[in-house]
């Protein structure tokens, strides 16, 4: 009788090791292999690394972010596919590459939208919640909003009216729905690229202007082949790190819990760190010799209409109506708030 116990117990513990949520406790290390634009030793990658690094040492090393920097796997059209291939398990992306799960939440990214970050802020937390479902059902875990910022026109030659600007050659993201929208509503000279391919673009002359946040102009080194930047944001640009479902199955619960609180703690800090090098970049883009041109009132009018027009023609296009709706019923009860 105690040799069958002695071998019933053997069995019991064989069983409890063999069964998934044990082995994968007790398995090999998971490392996430994620893709992103952002150039080493820029302030996105300065928080992602910290990131990484806390994640690393709060699980044992268990769970370790491998980051492919500054476009090495193509740009973000590639890394969605080849994170649906299973090639990558994740990337830190703009809302182009989030456009590529989702295209609706490209309504939170509607030129001349917006007034202030903080405007932002208030929309985009009352929506995040929405648009996180909708990546969950498509395979996806939308981790915390993290953010590139007001988007300014740079350009070679000096744009002081929208005439200016349908006589120079502009950079336009050939993923960018919402902008190439804008640029046709506009009748500007879009060049369809990919964002690995601007800073030779703007050296060899296949373009003379491009669009972006300052961070991202000193980080990617556009701003050392343009002489001006627009004072007037054409939109606010905002991004996440997305995760593949089934790579999350890959890490025990407590290391999930571990990866997703340090995440989300990164996001927000990412918010703060981003807007703040915003500030700084201007000012050394200053410092390096380019200037910034007051937009005039008649081209800020003019840029206004014709958003709102494109605004309306992206519904059942990009978004929906009730997107939309949402978002300038939001907009406005903050406004309706901070009328001071």
């Amino acid at each position: 009788m105690i040799r069958m116990t002695k071998v019933l117990g053997m069995c019991a513990v064989a069983a409890l090791a063999l069964s998934p949520s044990v082995a994968k406790a007790q398995g090999a290390n998971v490392e996430i292999r994620l893709a992103t634009l952002a150039p080493s030793g820029s302030p996105w990658m300065a928080v992602l690394d910290k990131a990484s690094a806390e994640i690393k040492q709060k699980t044992g090393g268990r769970v370790t972010m491998k980051y492919f920097e500054g476009g090495q796997q193509g740009d973000e059209r590639d890394f969605v596919r080849k994170i649906k291939l299973g090639q990558l398990d994740g990337a830190s992306v703009t809302s182009i590459g989030l456009s590529m799960i989702d295209e609706s939440i490209r309504v939170l990214e509607i030129p001349m939208l917006f007034q202030s970050a903080e405007e932002v802020d208030y929309v985009a937390d009352k929506m995040w919640p929405i648009f996180q479902k909708r990546f969950e059902k498509k395979g996806f875990k939308l981790n915390d909003r993290g953010e590139v910022g007001w988007i300014y026109f740079l350009s070679k030659t000096k744009v002081e009216s929208l005439a200016d600007l349908k006589g120079q050659k502009v950079w336009q993201w050939g993923d960018d729905a919402v902008v190439g929208a804008m640029f046709k509503k506009l009748g500007l000279n879009g060049v369809p690229l990919g964002v690995p391919e601007v800073d030779s673009s703007l050296t060899s002359g296949r373009i003379s202007a491009c669009y972006g946040s300052p961070v991202a102009a000193v980080a990617l080194q556009w701003y050392t082949k343009v002489k001006f930047m627009t004072s007037m944001p054409m939109s606010f640009a905002i991004g996440a790190t997305v995760v593949s479902l089934e790579s999350m199955k890959k890490l025990d619960p407590a290391d999930l819990k571990a990866v997703e609180d340090i995440s989300k703690a990164a996001s927000k800090k990412l918010r703060k760190v981003i807007r703040k090098a915003n500030e700084e970049a201007k000012t050394t883009m200053v410092k390096k010799g380019v200037t910034v041109v007051n937009t005039p009132p008649a081209m800020i009018d003019e840029f206004t209409k014709n958003a709102a027009e494109v605004q309306k023609g992206l519904i059942g296009k990009v978004y929906e109506q009730s997107d939309l709706d949402m978002v300038i019923k939001y907009r406005d009860e903050f406004r309706a708030k901070n009328k001071k």
